[in-house]
């Protein structure tokens, strides 16, 4: 089935080939009919880097001074470079220097990919460039040979053409959208392609319903997943609006259901829960895409809700707890998601403290599939199992093919704390026990205080766990019980091994304590996009074993008392970050 997938991706990319050049000479433009706005948040320090000659992409480190660098190891890295992403950090430095390298860049690219050569035709990767060749229009131009500018829109309308002829073939998802978005951004701005814009809007809109519920959820649940097909969206609406089209109010509303869903998944700190692939999301990306949708017409700003996508959240004070309480995406995404169910993060104020380890993708294939395994998130994992397994067919290795069926989530707020109640059933069939988690966040957000059980209830239950005893010699069933720390969080042993006290760079102090438990501290990993390595960090290890059909585990990580209720937190988070590796 793979190889048959694989020739017939060969066989579009042939036909997107004589596409190409089939279009070449055909079709050109002449002029912008406006001058766009980009709404793209570039990172300064990203910027200076690759002035620098540092390109840091997909976890790859290529030195390239003076120029960039289209040629790249790591497909990741290549989709990066040749969707042209990087030209927003160049905009954000925006100097005669930043501009020159932007300008090379343009037509060493047209020169040698302009006209179907390499990677970078895929329809969604097509889309990518679209949009920031048009977003970035006038910084690119300005003070442009004749001869350079009617190339960069010659090539502008063929690729434009292509989206026309090769957006709606895209498989379905965030790749999708992002080409519909190109070529309705080059339709708003090209002369003579006024025609295009009102089918192309259309188009955008059917395929963001096609990915997107009506809840605002997308079925891989990645939440930066999520903000990346929102900001997209936006960004589209908002272009209508500059142009003085009309916004579709099923966008609108399509939009407003995706920014209660990310501010439900968004932490006291403003990034992102970082489950099932997904990162914390570029910084002030969010925050500026929810600006743009609050800023439209019809757009309403809901209050940030208990639940949406598979998580539910608690929140008070000024801490945040966000809980995978779903199955994972077997079904849209076994390729990427993880074995991550009740698992949980915590951040107090702008400091992440407990975290999972993220997504190990950009770090080798080891990593990647360490990284989806429970004990890599901070939850319950009995010795060498995950509540997901991934498949032992050869060729699907690296999808996960079973995990939990049922998963209860029931809230029981109160006037002194928010309580949710979670359930899965991903060990029924390893063990014969239910895996039931409460979380319980005070009211003033200083206390978050937890139970972990294990349950057999069923005959068949309780047979199969007496049977994982025999094997364990009656000594009862190990697991653990596992709290990853932010690699900034520094924790010590307190109290003869019965507590935890953990610092953080606002100097506020948490204590990790087990009722009756010995704890121990051991090292983990933050696996973080944007950089070569995985950073060391620790978690805090609850040891145990199950020997009865109930096995119950008491633990509560509190503020210390001497912690202040407002925190001053003037500590900067990597100044300039160069190089960030």
């Amino acid at each position: 089935m793979r190889e048959k997938g694989a020739k017939q991706a060969v066989q579009a990319r042939l036909v997107d080939r004589l596409l190409i050049r089939w279009l070449a000479g055909r079709v050109g433009a002449t002029a912008f009919v406006s001058e766009p706005e980009p709404r793209m948040q570039g990172l300064y320090a990203r910027g200076k880097q690759m002035l620098a000659g540092n390109y840091l992409l997909a976890g790859e480190l290529i030195e390239a001074p003076g120029r960039v660098p289209f040629s790249a190891e790591t497909l990741s890295a290549q989709e990066d470079l040749h969707g042209f992403g990087w030209l927003d950090h160049l905009v954000a430095v925006g100097d005669l220097e930043a501009r020159k390298l932007a300008q090379s860049a343009v037509q060493d690219w047209i020169t040698r990919f302009g006209r179907g050569a390499g990677p970078g035709w895929e329809p969604g990767l097509v889309g990518r460039r679209v949009i920031r060749w048009v977003a970035h229009a006038v910084f690119l131009m300005q003070a442009m040979e004749p001869e350079a500018q009617r190339q960069f829109l010659t090539a502008l309308a063929l690729q434009a053409s292509f989206l026309e002829r090769r957006a709606a073939r895209t498989p379905q998802g965030r790749t999708r959208i992002e080409a519909h978005v190109g070529l309705l951004y080059a339709a708003l701005s090209l002369e003579g392609w006024e025609a295009r814009i009102q089918p192309a809007s259309e188009a955008l809109l059917g395929a963001a319903h096609a990915v997107v519920a009506a809840d605002g959820s997308i079925a891989t649940r990645n939440p930066e997943e999520l903000l990346e097909t929102f900001e997209l969206l936006a960004w589209a609406a908002q272009s209508l609006a500059d142009h003085t089209r009309p916004v579709s109010s099923k966008l609108l509303s399509l939009l407003d259901s995706m920014a209660s869903a990310l501010r439900c998944l968004r932490h006291a700190d403003g990034g992102l829960a970082r489950f099932h692939g997904g990162g914390r999301g570029q910084e002030g990306a969010l925050s500026a895409a929810l600006a743009i949708q609050t800023t439209l017409g019809q757009a309403q700003i809901v209050p940030t809700g208990n639940a949406a996508m598979g998580f539910a959240r608690l929140a008070a004070g000024r801490s945040t707890v966000i809980i995978d309480a779903a199955p994972p995406p077997l079904g849209a995404a076994p390729a990427r998601a993880h074995a991550s169910t009740l698992a949980f993060e915590l951040t107090s104020n702008r400091r992440p403290l407990i975290v999972s380890c993220g997504d190990g993708r950009e770090f080798g294939a080891e990593w990647f599939r360490a990284s989806r395994a429970t004990a890599s998130h901070s939850t319950l994992a009995f010795e060498g199992y995950s509540s997901a397994r991934f498949s032992t067919q050869r060729r699907a290795r690296l999808e996960l093919s079973d995990g939990p069926r049922k998963v209860g989530v029931e809230f029981r707020h109160a006037a002194h704390a928010r309580t949710v109640a979670l359930s899965h059933d991903g060990y029924i069939n390893s063990h014969g026990v239910e895996h039931l988690r409460y979380l319980d966040l005070s009211v003033d957000g200083r206390v978050l205080s937890g139970e972990d059980m294990l349950v057999a209830t069923t005959r068949a239950e309780k047979r199969r766990f007496d049977e994982v005893m025999a094997r364990s010699g009656q000594t009862g069933v190990p697991f653990s019980l596992r709290f990853h720390l932010h690699p900034e969080a520094e924790p010590s042993l307190d109290m003869n091994g019965t507590a935890v006290s953990v610092v953080l760079p606002s100097d506020e102090i948490w204590v990790f304590r087990a009722e009756g438990l010995h704890l121990s501290i051991a090292p983990s990993v933050y696996l973080e996009k944007g950089r070569l390595k995985p950073r060391a960090s620790q978690q805090i290890v609850l040891s145990l074993r199950a020997a009865g059909y109930t096995t119950r585990v008491n633990w509560s990580l509190a503020k210390a008392h001497e912690t202040p209720l407002a925190v001053r937190d003037l500590a900067q988070d990597n100044p300039l970050a160069v190089p960030r590796l």
